[in-house]
């Protein structure tokens, strides 16, 4: 049986993670794409070096030229500038909506019947951006984010609670910025609710609160926090991985239930945009929104967080794009 082939569009920190990770666990062939001569190509070799070391035959190749990603059957799209000191909300729009426009022009003609994973900021608009353009099935064009956030937030209850992070269940929806929503009286510990323990915890409900919304607030603040630490790029360990699990879930027809950015016909009372939501992940992309009921303080968390998105494709579209 011929392997799968995966192209991932941007051969930057995460591309290159992500290129690593599909060798060592031998998910199917690479095609590294950039636009910077050699840079690809440099990264793959370095790579592929390692394959006697890491035990794996994948192929793995780097490129200047989208027809090498003909045929694939996962793009993950990473391509995309970093907002810099100076840089408006709309120069950053502007400037990676531009570069999603050529890419996704190339995906939807090498590769028309891949299913695409889109890792590109601003996360909503490019996702929406991309489907718009390629025109694929608005179940074969998904965001990675959610996977990402509910990651750090499990990862962040596990520390406080000194537990295993394996047996952390934690969600977070909606847009991927500082109105994403984690989902607080859904978050356990292998059925134990969260919050229960941190009052056990502290024996004060009081000081349980303040704990939990500091690590919402840490959560939402993540990405910035690594980029503080960083000072000179933003995190790409933990998205890649979270890249891969739903890679994993589309090629092995998982069914996974992960949090996806994913197009709504409303569902969650959301009709006609993407948005972060738990999604049943398998070999047809994002097979099926499931639904959960929220209280009124979480519908109005969401509904603040699914406004930003709109405000953020309405800009898009005043852009030009």
């Amino acid at each position: 049986m011929p392997r799968k082939k995966i192209a991932l569009i941007g051969g930057g920190q995460i591309g290159g993670v992500l290129a690593q990770l599909i060798a060592q666990k031998e998910l199917g062939d690479v095609v590294l794409f950039d636009i910077v001569e050699d840079l690809p190509q440099g990264k793959c070799l370095d790579i592929a070096e390692a394959s006697r070391v890491d035990l794996f035959d994948n192929s793995i190749k780097g490129t200047n030229d989208y027809k090498d990603i003909e045929g694939s059957d996962i793009v993950i799209i990473t391509a995309g500038l970093p907002r810099k000191p100076g840089m408006s909300r709309d120069d950053l729009l502007v400037t990676n909506a531009k570069i999603m426009q050529t890419v996704a022009e190339n995906v939807k003609q090498y590769a028309p019947n891949s299913t695409v994973i889109v890792v590109s900021n601003p996360l909503d608009a490019m996702v929406t951006l991309c489907q718009k353009i390629t025109g694929f099935p608005t179940n074969k064009v998904i965001g990675q984010a959610g996977v990402l956030d509910s990651s750090r937030f499990s990862t962040f209850i596990a520390w406080e609670l000194g537990v295993s992070v394996k047996d952390i269940n934690a969600l977070v929806l909606g847009g991927h910025g500082d109105t994403m929503v984690p989902l607080i009286r859904y978050a356990n510990v292998n059925g134990i609710p969260v919050m229960e323990l941190l009052e056990r915890k502290y024996n004060d409900k009081t000081k349980a609160k303040e704990v939990m919304d500091a690590m919402v607030n840490r959560t939402k603040m993540a990405g910035g926090e690594i980029v503080k630490l960083l000072k000179t790029g933003s995190a790409f360990y933990s998205p890649a991985s979270s890249s891969i699990a739903m890679v994993k879930a589309i090629l092995f027809d998982e069914k996974r239930v992960l949090p996806t950015c994913a197009y709504l016909n409303g569902e969650f009372g959301i009709n006609g945009y993407y948005v972060g939501v738990p999604a049943v992940l398998g070999a047809n992309g994002a097979e099926k929104i499931l639904e959960l009921t929220l209280n009124d303080e979480e519908k109005a968390m969401m509904d603040n967080s699914v406004k930003a998105v709109k405000e953020l494709v309405a800009d898009m579209e005043r852009l030009g794009f």
